[in-house]
């Protein structure tokens, strides 16, 4: 078996091969080519597996740019499909793609690796892990009415609804913002607004979208919505910065006629708008999972590049089976910066790297890994110490699809 990097002239036998484990057929595009979400793949960054001069699996990558704690914003690999023929599963292809694609992110100097889990017991033993969560809630329109509240007297500005297509610089800007402000969040290059990529409302399917102004006519936020059913109104995503301007745009989703019920979709685990509901227990959560996957290709430079709360010292003895290496690195943490350099001195947690991916962003504590047999703390107080420098001011939180 070879594996090896795709130019433009592998792009339809790769988006080919990339269907079938799914059991799917490509999408037409339209006449620019996009309209689809594989219309911003980068061939440079894809693999393919071949066997026997057949193409038996494929795997690629996006370059991103990822949010980290401290507004700290770093080069991100976007691992995409990932996916082995169904004739040739279980012989090590999906393995050998793995190593020889790390290996290649490593050569490109990238320090993060993220992705998005179709199954969530595959990538933990590649050194992925769940590294942030969202949510759903489904409102009933007869008891959406939220409670009086200080943030709705201060609120100010206008909201405009405008179809998509005569909007899409508008949310792209807005998304930019948005994305450098929040940890955890993603990039969304250019090319994917350009071609229509990924899902609504890059994609070009039919939406509705409120965009929300300051008091300055600025849009500051924005709400992409249709109705799926006949009495559904189904939010994909609500974007913008400032709470006041979320809770705005919510409440004119919830006031809309002629629907039943409201479902907002990528809601973060910790977001105040449950507060807000007059009727505390009247958003029923639902798909409460994981969502951005987090491996760490560079230990050293990744730790070294968030931003920190506290001062303190940690020694992390990491594991990391999948390439085969095991180092132990003394983080210390003075005036909201890093070191981390290796050590022999003993160490006060020992973990895998999919388990330093999951608390990386902040999204996972220490302990809670502890509590659960992943971690192992070697003293009393190294779980709580871990926790208490892993802390960020705000909970990471991702929505882009890719």
């Amino acid at each position: 078996m070879e594996i090896r990097t795709t130019t433009d002239q592998d792009h339809d036998v790769f988006v080919n091969t990339l269907h079938i484990p799914f059991g799917r057929f490509p999408d037409t595009p339209n006449a620019e080519g996009g309209g689809v979400w594989w219309a911003a793949l980068e061939m440079d960054r894809n693999l393919m597996a071949v066997a026997d001069g057949r193409p038996v699996g494929t795997a690629g990558s996006y370059s991103f740019e990822l949010t980290l704690p401290g507004e700290v914003v770093i080069p991100a690999a976007g691992v995409t499909c990932v996916g082995v023929l169904p004739s040739h599963r279980r012989q090590g292809v999906l393995s050998a793609m793995m190593r020889y694609q790390l290996a290649d992110l490593r050569a490109r100097g990238e320090a993060i690796a993220v992705l998005l889990a179709s199954e969530s017991v595959i990538y933990g033993r590649f050194g992925y892990g769940p590294a942030t969560y969202t949510q759903r809630l489904t409102v009933p329109r007869h008891r959406a009415a939220f409670a009086p509240s200080r943030a709705e007297a201060a609120a100010s500005g206008s909201i405009e609804l405008l179809p998509r297509a005569e909007c899409w610089k508008i949310l792209e800007e807005v998304y930019d913002r948005y994305r450098r402000a929040q940890p955890g969040a993603l990039s969304r290059p250019h090319r994917w607004w350009e071609v229509g990529a990924g899902q609504p409302p890059i994609s070009s399917f039919p939406r509705r979208v409120a965009i929300h102004r300051d008091a300055d006519g600025v849009p500051d936020g924005y709400a992409s919505y249709s109705l799926t059913e006949p009495d559904t109104l189904t939010v994909d995503e609500i974007i913008t910065a400032d709470d006041a301007t979320y809770s705005a745009l919510a409440r004119f989703a919830l006031g809309h006629d002629l629907v039943t019920k409201v479902v907002l979709k990528h809601i973060p685990l910790e977001h105040p708008l449950r507060w807000q509901f007059a009727d505390f227990s009247a958003p029923q959560v639902s798909d409460h999972t994981e969502w951005l996957w987090v491996r760490l290709l560079d230990v050293p430079r990744a730790l070294t590049t968030r931003g920190w709360l506290t001062d303190g010292e940690l020694v992390l003895d990491v594991d990391d089976p999948f390439l085969g290496e095991h180092n132990r690195y003394l983080l210390t943490i003075r005036d909201n910066k890093a070191e981390c350099v290796r050590t022999d001195r003993e160490p006060d947690l020992s973990l895998d790297v999919r388990d330093l991916g999951a608390i990386y962003l902040s999204g996972t504590t220490p302990s809670t890994l502890v509590r659960a047999g992943h971690i192992r703390a070697h003293h009393a107080e190294a779980a709580k110490h871990a926790d208490t420098l892993f802390r960020a001011d705000r909970a990471p939180h991702c929505l882009h699809w890719f």
